[in-house]
């Protein structure tokens, strides 16, 4: 992955995890400016979208996917599957990093943290997202 592939999936996750509370919040404004209104149905599209893309092999498509999963279930006010969208976000990293080791696992480690601290996240949830950060801190803490 190169370094603008990089940035730009930084920027897309940074703009998600940090405008979500607004994001969440239908304007007309945010219509205008393209981005979805938030609803089952495009939740529901975003969850199979991701799904075929990471299917694919095309894990920026299917992580930009995820967020848009997260950001739709916010909206819904459903944080078990917030907590869902930010492990399955996390794990596109991951598998990222798995073909190319210059893909940074901070967002993933931030995501895994973030999904771990909903309280109404499932317990299957809180299995998967607790090994997926064991293994993104193990390789953060070799990189160091």
């Amino acid at each position: 992955m190169n370094k603008t592939a990089c940035w730009g999936l930084a920027v897309v996750l940074a703009a998600v995890l940090g405008a979500a509370p607004a994001a969440a919040l239908p304007s007309q404004t945010s219509n205008e400016a393209g981005i979805q209104p938030v609803s089952w149905d495009a939740w529901l599209a975003a969850k199979a979208k991701a799904e075929k893309h990471d299917a694919e092999g095309n894990l920026v498509a299917a992580l930009q996917y995820y967020l848009e999963y997260m950001r739709q279930a916010r909206g819904l006010n459903s944080p078990v599957r917030v907590a869902w969208g930010m492990n399955n976000a996390a794990y596109m990293i991951i598998k990222m990093h798995r073909t190319d080791p210059t893909v940074d696992l901070e967002p993933a480690r931030k995501l895994l943290e973030d999904g771990l601290a909903i309280p109404q996240a499932s317990e299957d949830c809180r299995k998967i997202m607790a090994m997926n950060l064991e293994h993104v801190r193990s390789r953060l803490e070799r990189a160091r």
